[in-house]
């Protein structure tokens, strides 16, 4: 089968690897109809997540076709059309009867930092991912679901990920009635966070990046406020003028590893990995949010320490929430949005590609060339 294949640091390319096989009675195969490549493959494509070994083939998003399940598996019939949700999950764990699907004990070997994870290196488990023709999909009574009958396989995959992911980071957030959240980073999980904010009920949306395709789409889509970092000096400074001195309520961060925006912190966390990712984004959350706000943390940071000011944390009383998204737990709520048109994920595809020229989708979303906002992957027997 035809397979994204991971060379070293900014080296992909498309190859040929063995067809999965069932390994495990509950195992599932699925044939991909549909793939992303997302902002977090961008912290393995550049070598910045631990354990990521040459030879990998990422992807967490990917619907597809059941061909072939193991004698366990009584919830899924060949030929079901599913979406994949990025979390690998037993579904019986302590953490999975929680609802905690991103934090599963089981279906990791690293398991007290995080659950597994599909296509996201040895650190989360070391499972092939949806780039790729086919992918085994353990624990297949769990977390795959059949997309309802209707449903576009554009608004389908971006269930895996980008859609309860933005709207976690805004649940995570507490939003009251009438509150002044501030998003940091208008990539699509940035985006989709500005959008369900609203759901919660925010009187006020500020998005915070420095390109400005990707700001004028999140203003258009969300819609929110939007500021340029390049443009406004003294981030912190800039966002607590315009809250009254006071700070935002909520700041949530959509960045990550991979923020720019201080010096200090792109050497420390993305040249030298000194640190688990620049953490510019964090700090601008720690100190712009007011005194008892609360910080919503999406973007994924390495699993090494980073530099904060946890004294600042400490002494404004911050409430900080952050997870791997549980996406089981949501999508029922979010099938609901995306078919009654509250929300319109496909919107935030602007590419569509074979999956021949995976390394040509790589290299146009890092280097945010033809104002890319989200990739889909095609592969050759889609069939959709």
């Amino acid at each position: 089968m035809l397979a994204m294949n991971y060379r070293g640091p900014r080296r992909v390319r498309i190859d040929q690897k063995p067809i999965p096989e069932i390994l495990h009675p509950e195992d599932a195969i699925v044939r991909v109809t549909r793939s992303c490549i997302c902002g977090s493959d961008l912290h393995l494509y550049n070598g910045n997540v631990p354990d990521t070994r040459v030879g990998s083939t990422f992807g967490h998003e990917f619907t597809g076709v059941v061909e072939e399940i193991g004698a366990a598996v009584q919830k899924l019939k060949v030929g079901d059309h599913v979406l994949v949700p990025f979390n690998v999950a037993c579904g019986k764990c302590s953490f999975c009867q929680q609802g905690l699907y991103g934090n599963c004990h089981e279906s990791n070997a690293q398991a007290t930092a995080v659950g597994g994870i599909f296509g996201y290196s040895h650190t989360a488990g070391g499972y092939d991912g949806g780039q790729a023709e086919y992918v085994r999909v353990p624990y297949a009574d769990v977390s795959p679901t059949v997309i309802p009958p209707g449903m576009d396989p554009d608004d389908a995959v971006m269930l895996c990920d980008v859609v309860p992911t933005g709207y976690q980071a805004a649940e995570m957030g507490g939003i009251q009635p009438g509150d002044t959240v501030v998003v940091f980073g208008a990539g699509p999980v940035g985006i989709m966070a500005a959008r369900c904010a609203w759901l919660f009920g925010a009187g006020r949306v500020i998005v915070i990046d420095n390109v400005d395709y990707r700001l004028e789409f999140v203003k258009n889509y969300a819609p929110a406020e939007v500021y340029n970092f390049d443009e406004i000096g003294d981030v912190v400074l800039f966002l607590k003028k315009a809250t009254d001195w006071l700070g935002p309520d909520v700041c949530i961060d959509a960045v990550g590893a991979e923020a720019t925006g201080s010096a200090l912190q792109s050497l420390t966390g993305r040249q030298l990995l000194m640190q688990g990712g620049s953490a510019t984004a964090l700090h601008w959350a720690i100190n712009s949010v007011k005194k008892g706000g609360i910080l919503s943390i999406v973007g994924v940071y390495g699993p090494t320490g980073n530099m904060i000011p946890i004294g600042n944390v400490v002494n404004k009383g911050i409430t900080i929430r952050a997870n791997q998204t549980g996406v089981k737990r949501l999508l029922p709520r979010l099938i609901e949005h995306i078919q009654s048109g509250i929300l319109n994920p496909k919107a935030l595809i602007t590419h569509r590609l074979p999956l021949e020229e995976v390394a040509e989708g790589y290299h146009m979303f890092y280097e945010k060339l033809d104002s890319c906002i989200k990739t889909v992957l095609i592969p050759p027997k889609a069939g959709f």
